[in-house]
């Protein structure tokens, strides 16, 4: 009998779907998906995400994060909760990038993995 590796895998679409829920309820803002298949072999999906303030950008990152446990999502990897300018949450098959508005703008994570090299070379 052979062994299924990704029997115990949570779903990328319903954790991408959970996470989406997720921020919605936690009112924040300018949400942008950007799907990662066949562009990235550690990730699914990466989200980017805007809270208005250090506090809702902290609070959206921890509820988020509570919600991916209560849902079996183990091994869930947190940075930025400290100083919230910047927040990952690394789930495995999603990443979560929550910002204040200044710092996103700064690093513009969207532009590196949505450009298109043709558009860019015109």
């Amino acid at each position: 009998m052979q062994a299924q590796p990704d029997a115990d895998k949570p779903d990328a679409n319903k954790t991408l779907s959970l996470i989406l829920s997720r921020l919605e309820d936690m009112k924040a803002e300018e949400t942008v998906t950007i799907d990662l298949r066949g562009k990235s072999a550690y990730s699914d999906y990466m989200i980017v995400t805007t809270g208005r303030v250090n506090r809702h950008v902290g609070a959206i990152a921890e509820n988020v994060t509570k919600s991916l446990k209560e849902n079996g999502i183990k091994n869930i990897h947190v940075e930025g909760l400290p100083n919230c300018d910047w927040v990952l949450i690394d789930s495995g098959e999603v990443i979560v990038h929550v910002f204040r508005p200044e710092v996103r703008e700064f690093y513009n994570l969207e532009r590196l993995w949505t450009q298109n090299p043709a558009v860019a070379a015109v």
